[in-house]
């Protein structure tokens, strides 16, 4: 697991103003945004002191606070975290593949966009109103490969991809509201598996919420269990 930790960590950077507390890596890309946290890289336990300065740093930019952890490091860092007065906010399941050999093809017609701005679009609608920003974040961070399915010639459903150190991170997976129940998403996790093995990764990622439609996707897309992420924020 030090590999997918050292792998967001670094990847994490894309999204903005970055600086380093120990073994976290803080993250502010803009007020309001979910991609202002901190990821531990997995390299050793971090000290109730790293937290403190990660605090400061979020707190000057004016954002909240939030430390993921994979769960295989938490009981090295739980005593700093109670320490300095965070508490577990929530929980990601994080599914792994291996891409020992060429993914099958898609059951659906997905193809790379090259239009950010439109990506993004299409991504907020997929997953309801307030999600704008944060879409569009994700389409113009650097490294971040786009791609979008069609149903009968139409935008359907979008998903994105970074690769880092042979670890593509899938993320950004959404599906237009007549459009689910299609195979969407399926078609989406076949297209970025083929597009990492081509692309030299070794190990997919990707984190989704337990118990739900897209929980079930990965598994049958051949990922397997590998940890949690939790997510960590002050009391």
């Amino acid at each position: 697991m030090r590999r997918v930790a050292a792998a967001e960590a670094a990847a994490f950077q894309r999204y903005g103003t970055g600086r380093q507390f120990g073994p976290l890596w803080g993250v502010v890309a803009a007020p309001g945004l979910p991609l202002n946290a901190a990821w531990h890289d997995g390299s050793r336990p971090f000290a109730t002191a790293d937290l403190r300065a990660y605090l400061a740093f979020a707190q000057a930019w004016g954002v909240e606070a939030w430390v993921h952890v994979l769960s295989a490091f938490a009981p090295g860092v739980l005593p700093a975290l109670q320490e300095a007065d965070f508490a577990l906010h929530h929980v990601l399941h994080l599914y792994t593949h291996d891409l020992e050999a060429r993914p099958a093809a898609p059951p659906l017609e997905v193809v790379p966009s090259a239009d950010p701005a439109g990506w993004a679009a299409l991504s907020a609608r997929g997953f309801g109103s307030g999600n704008e920003a944060v879409m569009r974040a994700v389409a113009q961070a650097p490294g971040t490969h786009l791609f979008t399915a069609q149903v009968d010639g139409r935008p359907a459903g979008t998903a994105a991809l970074s690769l880092t150190d042979g670890v593509a991170a899938f993320h950004g997976t959404s599906t237009l509201a007549e459009f689910r129940e299609r195979g969407v998403q399926a078609a989406l996790l076949a297209a970025r598996l083929r597009a990492a093995h081509e692309g030299g990764a070794t190990l997919a990622t990707v984190f989704v919420t337990p118990g739900t439609g897209s929980e079930r996707n990965v598994i049958r897309a051949g990922f397997r269990l590998s940890g949690a992420r939790l997510s960590f924020t002050p009391r």
